[in-house]
């Protein structure tokens, strides 16, 4: 699979997943507009550095992307910087777990806003330079919590329960004009929030996934790959589980 010469925008890129996506990306030829707030600046510039040690063009472009307004700069930042966008992979996204009795109302809506609204937002956006193109690959990172839920997690659960949704209704609003929308479901996967797992809560974990083991971000990024190819090409409105089964367990 290659992507030569494809330019991609990746939302919460600075580090985790979004960084593996984003250099998985530059790695199978893509330019690679990375994204991410204002204070992960220095983490996302050492990404775009990284992208351009292989040879890739890269940009690092600041921005909330649960403003509209934040949205359309990053998107016509890209646009104007490479002269068009062929790939959105929507993966920003925040945590605020709580029992929801206990959830409050900013916990709700920052979770909504960042993880659900933006990808709509972003979606939008793009679409402008893709429906022109008549080619497009929008990726979303979804999440396994979004099919199964999760106790303590029903703000996150219900934003990616949306992004499944928001992603099968793109693909038949704009099917015809030669852009799939798609989206992974990723498990447990080693990133800065499963570090924090004490050793107890980790082997639960590790039971309730039929392959014993977590998944990396590289594992994450591989899908991503796969579903902006060529390859891919009649894949669209699918939800690919990247979990280690645990969903179908």
């Amino acid at each position: 699979m290659e992507l030569t010469d494809r330019v991609a925008i990746v939302t919460g890129s600075a580090r985790g997943i979004g960084q593996a996506i984003a250099l998985k990306l530059a790695e199978v030829g893509a330019d690679v507009v990375v994204n991410d707030i204002e204070a992960a600046a220095d983490s996302l510039e050492s990404v775009a550095a990284e992208i351009r040690a292989m040879n890739r063009q890269s940009l690092a472009v600041t921005a909330d992307v649960s403003s509209s307004d934040d949205v359309a700069r990053l998107v016509e930042t890209a646009a104007s910087t490479f002269g068009r966008v062929d790939i959105l992979v929507n993966n920003a996204g925040v945590t605020r777990d709580q029992l929801i009795m206990r959830m409050s109302d900013e916990d709700w809506d920052t979770v909504l806003n960042i993880d659900l609204k933006s990808a709509f937002l972003c979606t939008r956006a793009v679409l402008r330079y893709m429906l022109k193109q008549r080619w497009g690959r929008i990726v979303s990172i979804a999440s396994v919590v979004g099919i199964i839920g999760n106790s303590g997690q029903a703000n996150y659960a219900s934003a990616k329960a949306g992004v499944i949704g928001l992603t099968r209704s793109i693909a038949k609003e704009v099917g015809s004009r030669g852009i799939t929308a798609n989206a992974i479901a990723p498990g447990f996967i080693e990133t800065r929030m499963t570090e924090q797992l004490d050793e107890k809560q980790r082997q639960e974990l590790l039971q309730r996934i039929p392959l014993g083991c977590l998944g990396s971000p590289r594992d994450v990024a591989e899908a991503v790959v796969f579903l902006a190819s060529e390859e891919a090409k009649y894949i669209t409105g699918q939800v690919l589980n990247v979990d280690g089964g645990m969903a179908g367990a």
